[in-house]
């Protein structure tokens, strides 16, 4: 461990794992260290299901639960675009050999008290309950507008200059009622709020385009989702790491980082050896001084033994709630997996509920929530604090993930890590070198 590295990346969360193997691939000599013994921090996914039970000091799950070695909880659970970000960096990294996907079936989004599929083309914007027989016909020439629309051929604009108009002006144009721009902004533009609306455009036509460039893909909803859970992730970004000569060391306490006289990174202490560096990589936990909270999120994880009602029976599924449907101020969001993606016995389903924390209640505040998914045989829940970094680590050289949001997708995370990758580098990561077809892996 007495060596000089280009890079310490500190904890194996998903974002640190993918960070690692970006440093790794450019050429970087890395060294991976976690006090914990297993991979995946915060993002890891539990098993045995025994192990769930304990970790919320729960009494053990009975046999009706099946062998608990064939749970696969995760703690965070996200889905992947299929043409997002994160693919993206899957492909471009060879990462896919190591995973094998399978496409999430549906995407609702909760109106009034109910549940209702997500329209995305022309043809289920007609079906759609969400929307009466003539919005349902300016919801499809928005949609039209959406898909022809290139940044680059100002033809395509159809009057509207992405820069210069507002989402809520671009709503007002198409002549869409309130409902209808709150859950495609919501629901397929994936914002969090309702900040966009007063935005220049651009971007949420940028996010509107992946969801259905997305769904084009695989056919039934844009969202992918691996195999044994998403602890897999962080596992093939290590094993990447691990290709491209990065060394990796678990269970290994972190005794002190250490500093120059200038406040610059110099290495790492664990008993009673030193690790140098240039960089250094970490999550929020890890440097707990140069971090501050600024929300906290709610996530319940509820086990079940059906599929969620008024889904078609799907065995995996994600849910929005719009924040305006519940009068809140963000969206509560439900993701489901099952059996199918070997994360949990035969027959089983596991769901899992999440939203920023409003007020001393955060139980009360996924409520609308939890009523939609039938009887749950066991529910965990917990509040975990969000953290930012407080400064941008060019001066101290020591560059800090956030903490992992409530959204059920991965598009935030992307984002950060790339953020991350820019201050740490000082250069965008060129994702102009990425193979846009997953080959044989495609599930």
């Amino acid at each position: 461990m007495d060596e000089e590295y280009d890079a310490i990346v500190l904890g194996t969360g998903l974002k640190e794992c993918i960070i690692s193997g970006m440093l790794s691939v450019s050429g970087k000599k890395v060294l991976h260290m976690d006090r914990n013994k297993y991979y995946g921090g915060e993002s890891a996914s539990i098993t045995p299901l025994e192990e769930l039970f304990a970790k919320y000091e729960a009494p053990a799950p009975n046999e009706s639960y099946g062998r608990g070695r064939d749970w696969n909880v995760d703690l965070i659970p996200k889905f992947l675009m299929a043409n997002g970000q994160l693919v993206k960096l899957l492909i471009h990294t060879g990462v896919t050999r190591y995973l094998e996907f399978k496409s999430v079936e549906g995407s609702y989004v909760y109106k009034g008290g109910k549940i209702s599929k997500v329209p995305v083309d022309e043809r289920e914007a007609l079906a759609s309950d969400l929307m009466g027989m003539f919005e349902k016909r300016r919801f499809k020439n928005f949609l039209v507008f959406v898909q022809d629309y290139r940044e680059d051929d100002p033809k395509t604009w159809k009057d509207v200059d992405p820069n210069n108009t507002n989402m809520a002006q671009v709503y007002e144009k198409f002549g869409l009622d309130k409902n209808t721009a709150d859950f495609t902004g919501h629901a397929l533009a994936l914002h969090r709020d309702d900040d966009y609306l007063t935005k220049p455009c651009y971007d949420t036509i940028r996010r509107i385009k992946l969801y259905s460039d997305s769904l084009a893909r695989y056919g039934k909803s844009p969202y992918l989702y691996p195999m044994y859970g998403l602890g897999e992730l962080p596992q093939g970004f290590a094993r990447l790491s691990a290709i491209y000569g990065g060394t990796y060391m678990l269970d290994k306490p972190i005794d002190e980082i250490v500093y120059d006289e200038n406040g610059k990174v110099v290495g790492v202490k664990s008993g009673g050896e030193m690790a140098r560096c240039k960089q250094l990589y970490c999550d929020p936990t890890y440097v707990p001084d140069r971090v501050e909270k600024v929300s906290k999120v709610v996530r319940c994880v509820c086990l079940m033994d059906h599929p969620i009602p008024n889904t078609k029976d799907a065995l995996s599924t994600q849910i929005i709630i719009p924040q305006k449907q519940v009068n809140r101020n963000s969206d509560i969001y439900i993701s489901m997996v099952s059996y199918t993606h070997q994360v949990a016995a035969k027959g089983w389903f596991i769901a899992m509920v999440s939203t920023t924390v409003e007020t001393n209640n955060p139980e009360a505040e996924i409520k609308p929530a939890l009523d939609l998914l039938g009887p749950i045989k066991q529910k965990f829940m917990t509040v975990t604090d969000f953290y930012t970094p407080k400064e941008d680590g060019r001066d101290s050289q020591v560059f800090i993930s956030k903490s992992y949001d409530a959204t059920t997708h991965f598009e935030t995370t992307c984002l950060d890590v790339l953020d991350v990758y820019r201050r740490g580098t000082g250069e965008d990561f060129d994702f102009s070198k990425v193979r846009h077809d997953l080959g044989d892996e495609e599930q």
